[in-house]
């Protein structure tokens, strides 16, 4: 395996002010508005929020991923060190597979259903690695099958995708993702329409990957369940922006954004107590139905008339992280006087 830095080095991926829209027959939509985050060598960092929060369309537009009638706008995304928005798509097609990879959030669409898995790995590993050779891609295939947990990996490799179930179709396209040895991982809801244990096999398989190859991951979820597990900081995305973003203690001990706030009082308790849920009222906005002002002031308890006229920055809430709220000082006085 490469050897990598750790957490503590400069950032591996940046992305900064991305803007992305997509045209509609009646109006241009924007679905990502500025938003931004870094991830550093060997982190994991967590993307959350509600459906249409943009998380999704970030990570797909950083990669170049995105097709019409979809098109980035502007915005900065550099890995490495490299500009992506400035490389040729066959440098960036060279990219994506081998330094970074991206597990889709449904593998029977990402797979080729017409194609065995074996060949789709083997093609994979070729690739990348012009020099390998097709005995040398069989043997490393039925390794990556056998490290991710496919039982009887010699003979999976020669069954298509309809014939592994959900879980163990998912677990194919993580061997895929790491065949060969990537930097970053992205996985796009990795647990999405799986079974409550199929789910934990999964987050096991990806608590592996991470170790085995000491990649960095950005795991785009709507579950902060998942995040808690799994990630070293957070990001929370909302109607297209990042409302708040740091380590996963403190935001999860003390949240600076009433959003934040309300998904983690969404969660389940523990004990399995579910009397004192709260959902968050309302729904997100549709892309194209933001207004002035905060995007979450419709839903949220503390609104003003500052929020409905005046389109908070994200700014700093705390050492390493920051919070798009007017008032994230209230909230941290809140939690200091519920503490004494």
């Amino acid at each position: 395996m490469t050897a990598r830095t750790g957490p503590g080095s400069g950032p591996l991926l940046e992305i900064e002010d991305l803007v992305v829209e997509f045209a509609g027959d009646e109006e241009t939509v924007r679905a990502v508005d500025g938003a931004g985050y870094t991830v550093a060598p060997g982190e994991t960092l967590g993307v959350v929020g509600e459906s249409g929060s943009g998380k999704s369309v970030t990570a797909m537009s950083a990669l170049g991923l995105i097709r019409p009638p979809g098109r980035v706008v502007s915005g900065r995304v550099v890995f490495d060190g490299s500009d992506l928005r400035a490389m040729r798509p066959r440098e960036l097609r060279r990219l994506r597979g081998g330094r970074i990879a991206m597990i889709f959030q449904d593998p029977m669409t990402a797979l080729n259903p017409v194609v065995t898995v074996g060949a789709q790995i083997r093609e994979a590993l070729r690739l990348h690695q012009p020099g390998m050779s097709r005995a040398a891609a069989r043997k490393r295939a039925a390794e990556l099958l056998t490290l991710v947990g496919v039982p009887g990996a010699e003979r999976r490799l020669k069954q298509y995708p309809h014939e592994f179930s959900g879980g163990m179709r998912q677990r194919a396209m993580i061997a895929m993702a790491i065949a060969n040895d990537p930097d970053l991982l992205i996985a796009d809801e990795p647990t999405t329409a799986l079974d409550v244990t199929v789910q934990a096999q999964v987050l096991d398989l990806l608590r592996l990957t991470r170790r085995e190859t000491g990649a960095a991951t950005v795991l785009i979820t709507h579950d902060l369940g998942v995040v808690a597990e799994l990630a070293d900081r957070v990001v929370v995305m909302y109607a297209g922006r990042v409302v708040e973003h740091g380590t996963v203690a403190a935001i999860f001990d003390s949240p600076r954004h009433p959003y934040t706030r309300g998904l983690l009082d969404s969660l389940p308790a523990l004990d399995g107590d579910a009397g004192d849920l709260t959902p968050i009222p309302g729904s997100p906005p549709l892309p194209g139905e933001v207004a002035e002002g905060c995007a979450f002031a419709p839903r949220c308890p503390m609104a003003r008339d500052r929020c409905r006229a005046e389109r908070p920055e994200l700014t700093r809430s705390g050492p390493g992280r920051a919070s798009a709220c007017h008032f994230h000082d209230e909230m941290a006085e809140e939690e200091t006087d519920d503490r004494a």
